[in-house]
């Protein structure tokens, strides 16, 4: 069968490549479930992982199948496989558990062990291809009528998760409830992190390097959240001017500005870390400074990677609560689908280049 690969180390490696046909018995103890791929959403990361920033291949293997944000119809089961059924719309999760404690658990999207193992990323093939194989405990139902929306199961996972993570923390503070969030980045994760701010009544502003309009400003404003151009307003004048967020959800890809955001973060407020950033930048902050207001003002920094089952759930229910709060909004964020796994030159491409590609998905089948 067909798949995008990338050969791990080597910059701009990305080819078609023949895989191995998956089978349900692939999986031991009867709990293999078969999956034909519909759409697999690419990001960031996939860039990254072709510019031999980071990835590995699974061990015995010289090439990375890529692609982690799944979405597909199963196909077969194993028998011993509960509740998940031929002809089920599925997502599937996106790390494995190695040996530590939390893997042993069901945590092992919070694994001890410095090796971590993620399809389509590190050590583990990922979903551009034809059909996968996994066991039953990755895989995540997507509801029928959220049909068009599947794609976006996993980030709409890690914005659930990153989330649910700080109100968890904030417990710490007994009486916490934020009324005000700033979510730096508006790609699909800040998009998708400005719909679950909204719906859980935060006063929500948005900000981004363009100025609206365009389509990133047309849909955070869809949201009843604030957009905000970063060539016109800065995140320390915008705070000046609204006040202080308890909230702010980082997903920029830039650690300047990850780092500049605990300058502003309100008193017992909570940061959250979303972007990984590949390189060797350096970059000046007032340490002294944010030591200070940080220990004297309770401040929290939590960072998060990729979710577990639940967390996709979590996704998956704020994805058809955002439906019913702001019908056909969502669905704006998916803005450049390709016909086929033979498109991945332009699949890349559009990834590198093209500043206006808010989301870019192939359609493998139908």
């Amino acid at each position: 069968m067909k798949a995008i690969a990338v050969i791990p180390g080597r910059p701009n490696s990305v080819h078609l490549t023949e895989a191995p046909m998956p089978k349900v018995t692939d999986i031991p103890g009867g709990r293999g479930v078969l999956v034909k791929v519909l759409q697999v959403g690419v990001d960031a990361t996939d860039r990254e992982i072709n510019d031999a920033l980071y990835g590995n291949a699974p061990t015995g293997c010289d090439y990375l199948i890529i692609g982690h944000e799944s979405f597909g119809q199963v196909v077969e089961v194993g028998p011993n496989v509960k509740d998940i059924h031929p002809g089920d719309l599925v997502s599937c999760t996106v790390r494995r558990p190695g040996g530590s404690i939390y893997d042993q658990i069901g945590r092992n999207d919070i694994t001890s062990e410095e090796t971590y193992y993620e399809r389509g990323i590190n050590l583990r093939h990922g979903y551009l291809t034809e059909f996968f194989v996994d066991d039953c405990e990755y895989i995540v139902k997507v509801p029928t009528k959220l049909k068009h929306l599947g794609v976006l199961s996993e980030p709409a996972s890690v914005c659930a998760k990153a989330i649910e993570q700080a109100y968890l923390a904030q417990q710490r503070l007994q009486v916490w409830s934020p009324k005000r969030a700033f979510v730096l980045g508006a790609g699909q994760i800040g998009l998708l992190a400005t719909m679950m701010l909204r719906l859980r009544g935060l006063e929500v502003y948005t900000l981004a390097r363009g100025k609206a309009p365009n389509r990133k400003a047309n849909i955070t404003e869809a949201y009843d959240a604030t957009y905000v151009s970063t060539q016109e307003t800065s995140m320390h004048d915008l705070a000046a001017k609204v006040g202080k967020p308890d909230i702010i959800f980082e997903c920029t890809g830039s650690a300047k500005l990850a780092f500049q955001a605990m300058e502003v973060l309100g008193l017992n407020g909570a940061l959250i870390w979303t972007s990984i950033t590949g390189g060797n930048h350096e970059i000046t902050i007032p340490a002294d400074k944010i030591n200070l207001q940080w220990v004297l003002g309770n401040k929290l920094l939590v960072s998060s990677v990729n979710g577990n089952r639940r967390h996709f759930e979590l996704g998956i229910q704020a994805l058809a609560h955002g439906e019913l709060a702001y019908p056909g909004v969502t669905e704006q964020i998916l803005t450049h689908p390709l016909a086929g796994l033979d498109q991945y030159k332009e699949m890349m491409r559009l990834l590198v280049e093209d500043k206006d590609a808010l989301k870019v998905f192939v359609n493998v089948a139908s």
